[in-house]
């Protein structure tokens, strides 16, 4: 198989991965207008775009509207992007389908209630990061899954940790909610039993009270000017 047709492929992959989210994004939008707002809406103008958003509500000075999280933000049922804070979509665990409710109060601030909550489905994968853009993805069985920056951030998360995530039970996504993460040992700086650390010449490590250092035989340690060394019995 030559390059230019994996290629090929690869793109074919990607765009029907994009329908299948896209279509269930407009299913799961369908599913929380109701019948009447729906009335005339047939299944090729579902998956053309083509039904007329449904209209805002207002409770008072209030704007009401609902949409899909799309992994970033959510998609409104009027058709607009509205803007999710990346804290709160990484710390309420948001998977992409979920059915959100947006108050827009008077003095423009946004309020978000998790109101349709899809299937989920736990998956464990490594953290991986792009080098030239910084942003990191859960590599799960060969499938990359994005992830929200805040996210790995709030976990200090490395690349190279196993990282714990969610996604849509049924149907595809391209990013994950983080639930966990597993740092490895060397990545915080932790020597298992019986390692030993080696300082380039000229360093300096210094030992919290209570603690020992052991040096190997023949070696010397070279104390600071005042500074005294506790001995214990062998």
């Amino acid at each position: 198989m030559t390059t230019d047709t994996e290629h090929s492929l690869q793109q074919l992959r990607q765009a029907l991965d994009n329908a299948a989210t896209q279509l269930h994004y407009a299913q799961q939008i369908m599913q929380s207008l109701g019948g009447d707002q729906l009335a005339g809406v047939n299944s090729v103008g579902m998956a053309g775009s083509a039904a007329a958003p449904a209209t805002p509500t207002f409770q008072g000075n209030q704007q009401i509207v609902e949409g899909v999280f799309n992994g970033q933000n959510m998609v409104g049922a009027d058709g607009k992007i509205y803007t999710i804070p990346a804290n709160y979509a990484s710390k309420s665990k948001l998977v992409e389908g979920d059915i959100l409710k947006l108050t827009i109060r008077s003095d423009g601030s946004f309020i978000y209630k998790q109101i349709g909550p899809v299937e989920r489905k736990r998956l464990v994968g490594t953290l991986v990061s792009d080098s030239h853009t910084g942003e990191f993805s859960a590599l799960v069985g060969g499938r990359s899954y994005k992830l929200i920056l805040a996210a790995v951030t709030y976990y200090k998360g490395q690349p190279g940790d196993e990282v714990i995530v969610l996604t849509p039970e049924d149907g595809e996504s391209s990013y994950a909610a983080v639930e966990n993460l597993i740092h490895h040992a060397e990545a915080q700086g932790m020597l298992p039993d019986g390692a030993a650390a080696e300082l380039p010449s000229g360093e300096t490590a210094e030992l919290a009270s209570g603690d020992a250092a052991e040096l190997p035989s023949g070696s010397a340690g070279e104390l600071p000017d005042g500074a005294a060394a506790k001995l214990t019995s062998l």
